[in-house]
């Protein structure tokens, strides 16, 4: 109940509903629940995985095949289909040693990028120290930085210390231009966090390793994993970083397949079942964090 005045009785008692009011954002994603926008949301999707099915398709067929008729004919002439391609690229060597450097760039890359951007944002968002408020504009500042300009003073630096060419060189680069823009998200997804549950532990007499590890990890896992999709995925599709500082013994698997365009009609095959190949992975982690994913995506939205 609440009370409002009136002219005539003085004080007139009103019946207010309890039930609070629902934002934009959760308006927003009850609409988006409908049975029609649900149907219309499948067949873009559907339609956003033809390119995919089609190289699926050409992976599978000869070169003789691809090179006469498109992907399509396969549904009148499904005998085209073979496993050969993928027998032949996975007895290469060269492309089983470019794939599990890939793997060996990748991995490092997400981990130390998470876990230093982790630790980094919190201590801006929560912990007070001298140059904070400057050191987060510097933060910033390397997000418009791009990675052409460093090319260069970073390939001499690396030349000097004896890491040009080399499966660490690459990795370093990867962590150093991905650390600003993960720093950036997870300092603004930290900062989201009610003052009351960090002072509360602090109070309890927690130190500041036991909140980020007790209190900011669990909370903030939705954003870390969003990060971790992103970054893993950044790394793992590189071309540009791994064609200027991996020699052949530790290029990935990118530069293995462009090695293979010499005539795109010729080796088709090649092409197609190794870039589906080198598709199987991110899709694996993407869809082992796709619940993650999708919650950092809609954080704040029904707030």
């Amino acid at each position: 109940m609440t009370t409002l005045m009136t002219r005539e009785t003085g004080q007139v008692e009103v019946p207010v509903s309890g039930a609070p009011r629902r934002g934009g954002g959760a308006r927003l994603v009850a609409r988006l629940g409908g049975g029609a926008v649900q149907v219309l949301l499948a067949l873009v999707a559907l339609f956003w995985l033809v390119p995919v099915f089609g190289l699926f398709v050409a992976s599978l067929r000869d070169e003789q095949a691809n090179t006469s008729s498109g992907w399509w004919t396969i549904f009148t002439k499904p005998a085209e289909l073979t496993a050969g391609n993928y027998a032949s690229l996975l007895a290469d060597s060269t492309v089983l040693r470019s794939f599990l450097n890939t793997v060996y760039i990748a991995v490092p890359s997400t981990v130390l990028v998470i876990v230093i951007s982790a630790l980094a944002a919190y201590a801006l968002s929560w912990i007070d120290f001298p140059g904070r408020d400057w050191l987060t504009l510097v933060v910033v500042a390397l997000l418009v930085m791009p990675i052409q300009v460093a090319l260069i003073p970073v390939a001499k630096l690396f030349g000097a210390l004896d890491l040009f060419g080399t499966i660490t060189g690459v990795v370093l680069f990867h962590v150093a231009f991905g650390l600003p823009f993960a720093i950036f998200l997870l300092r603004n997804f930290f900062t989201g966090i009610p003052r009351d549950l960090i002072e509360a532990a602090r109070m309890d007499g927690a130190k500041e390793w036991l909140i980020f590890r007790r209190v900011i990890l669990p909370i903030g896992k939705p954003a870390i994993a969003s990060l971790t999709i992103f970054q893993f995925l950044w790394v793992w599709n590189d071309l540009l970083v791994a064609l200027v500082f991996a020699d052949p013994d530790s290029a990935p698997l990118t530069v293995a397949l462009r090695s293979q365009l010499r005539q795109f009609g010729s080796n088709i095959d090649l092409l197609a079942s190794g870039a589906f190949l080198s598709m199987v992975v991110p899709l694996v982690a993407f869809l082992a964090f796709q619940r993650y994913f999708v919650q950092g995506v809609l954080a704040g939205s029904t707030k």
